[in-house]
């Protein structure tokens, strides 16, 4: 496989997101590696500012991550949780004491007037992650999940509400204002390829895609941009991906994927147990599943030499 010169970008959030940029590293020197990483997440909890998205990044390329559920920290202990429910605390979002540490200093560095990216680019070099880490927009962008209990903010449609309530559709506060931090449009621009994580389309992308100049870039990108589905099996991996696609009458299909993405995709990279879509764009397909390094390394590099293909094309 002859790989694509110079930086690539992946827009990513969650778990499944982490994966990829993961895989990245594995398969290409790290430092080649950007990831714009979903901030339509971010909430004040406690009085803390809690990016998850980010967080999750930053305990997965440090090798700081928790195994078996992907996200939070290994080790993590709950002194704190204990401490503050005693004393009346809500305990739908449980903050680690590890994890504490970021909310703690992102929240004072943010109070004291630093921005969301330097922050995450001093995080980052801390703990020796070689890849660039850039959220979407330092400005607040909140995704709110349109439901039949009313409008929900992310967290609370996601996490208290494990995703029970029937969606009607999502929107983004503040988007429309918001600005893509600083590095992000030129990343985009300089690129050799642009991958879009099997992440959330519509929970984890789109926040990133609803910030303003950020569509555009891709599509006017000298690089092709390739999105790797979030679709295994004719379900979804983790999370309400499959759900959402069902509660807004769409089938959970890589057909879907493909049109929810059309105006911006070169190429799709789908699990071969799936069916491809009936599109113009260009179809590659392995074995998607990342489980292990390995799973994650294989699935950078065929999406890597799909890239290459469609850049060739």
């Amino acid at each position: 496989m002859t790989e694509p010169q110079g930086d690539v970008v992946v827009l990513t959030g969650g778990v499944g997101g982490a994966k990829l940029v993961r895989g990245l590293c594995l398969a290409l020197p790290p430092e080649r590696v950007c990831a714009i990483v979903n901030t339509g997440d971010d909430f004040r909890h406690l009085g803390l500012h809690v990016s998850p998205d980010i967080d999750t990044l930053l305990y997965t390329l440090s090798g700081k991550a928790n195994q078996a559920q992907g996200w939070g920290r290994e080790g993590e202990t709950w002194s704190f949780m204990h401490a503050a429910g005693s004393l009346g605390a809500p305990k739908w979002f449980n903050l680690g004491d590890g994890d504490l540490a970021l909310h703690v200093l992102r929240s004072a560095r943010l109070a004291s007037g630093d921005s969301l990216s330097a922050i995450t680019a001093d995080f980052a070099a801390a703990w020796g992650i070689q890849a660039r880490i850039l959220p979407m927009s330092d400005d607040a962008v909140a995704t709110i999940v349109d439901t039949e209990e009313g409008a929900l903010e992310f967290q609370r449609y996601f996490v208290e509400r494990q995703c029970a309530p029937r969606a009607f559709g999502v929107r983004f506060r503040g988007a429309q204002s918001a600005e893509p931090a600083p590095g992000v449009l030129q990343a985009i621009s300089n690129a050799s390829a642009i991958f879009i994580a099997p992440s959330n389309p519509y929970l984890s992308v789109d926040p990133i895609l609803a910030v303003p100049g950020l569509k555009a870039a891709l599509r006017t990108a000298r690089a092709r941009v390739i999105a790797v589905s979030p679709i295994v099996g004719g379900n979804a991996v983790k999370g309400p991906t499959a759900k959402l696609m069902q509660e807004f009458g769409l089938s959970v299909t890589n057909q879907a994927i493909a049109e929810h993405y059309a105006d911006v995709l070169d190429g799709l990279l789908i699990d071969e147990s799936d069916a491809a879509p009936r599109s113009d764009i260009d179809v590659s397909s392995s074995r998607t599943l990342m489980k292990s390094d390995d799973d994650r390394r294989r699935v950078a590099q065929a999406a890597l030499a799909l890239a290459e293909r469609v850049g060739k094309a």
